[in-house]
């Protein structure tokens, strides 16, 4: 059984930072910055006149999203390598560390402009992050939507088959974690050091990413 140690130790970060962001955006929001299946859903419920889903949020991060996965399309090649996730990473981080000083310096009350930029610059980031795990190498760590993984788990379990429910039931934990983790801070300090935390865990990552040499055993999926 091969394993890659960085590729499992940097994506095991994202995940964290998926819960940090969507802590900071659905608790300040009301919308996902990471998970455009809610956003989706949100925009439905928006546009079907619920007064608790606002329309320009949802369409802020989504726009962010697409443009920041195309971006990311233009860096991280279709089966990922180490120098470009670091340099992607590196670019997400940048991009999360905006949106933490615009949320720092951005103390009006009620919806505002800079509410949007932010939506949209961590819309960016974070579709950044899925092309890199959708590229990665590591099987069943895609650090921002765990749907599938949850149900990979029950079917494995069911036929007795339960190759990586280990691998996948540690995407849930640091992701919950994230998510509690998020909410502390958020509610402890605001959004803009909820979004420093993120920045950071994510340049850390890249950092990783950046360490890991062609003579290690990159390719590989993880199992259990």
């Amino acid at each position: 059984m091969k394993k890659s140690a960085g590729a499992f130790a940097a994506l095991s970060l994202l995940t964290i930072t998926t819960g940090l962001i969507d802590a900071a955006t659905v608790l300040g929001f009301t919308v996902f910055a990471a998970n455009m299946t809610g956003n989706i859903v949100f925009l439905g419920f928006s546009l079907g006149g619920s007064p608790e889903y606002a329309l320009i949020p949802s369409v802020a991060a989504l726009v962010g999203f697409v443009l920041g996965a195309w971006g990311a399309g233009f860096i991280v090649p279709a089966k990922l390598t180490p120098r470009p996730a670091s340099t992607a990473l590196g670019v997400q981080a940048v991009l999360i560390g905006i949106a933490a000083v615009i949320a720092m310096l951005s103390d009006a009350p009620g919806p505002t402009w800079q509410d949007w930029v932010i939506l949209l610059i961590l819309g960016a980031a974070m579709g950044l992050q899925n092309v890199i795990s959708l590229a990665s190498p590591v099987a069943d760590m895609k650090t921002t939507v765990l749907t599938l993984t949850i149900a990979g788990i029950a079917s494995e379990l069911a036929r007795g088959t339960q190759q990586r429910w280990g691998l996948r039931l540690v995407s849930i934990v640091l992701l919950l974690g994230g998510a509690l983790g998020g909410t502390l801070i958020f509610l402890g300090l605001g959004m803009g050091w909820t979004l420093l935390a993120a920045a950071l865990i994510t340049a850390v990552g890249g950092v990783i990413f950046r360490s890991i040499t062609t003579g290690d055993k990159w390719a590989a999926d993880l199992t259990h």
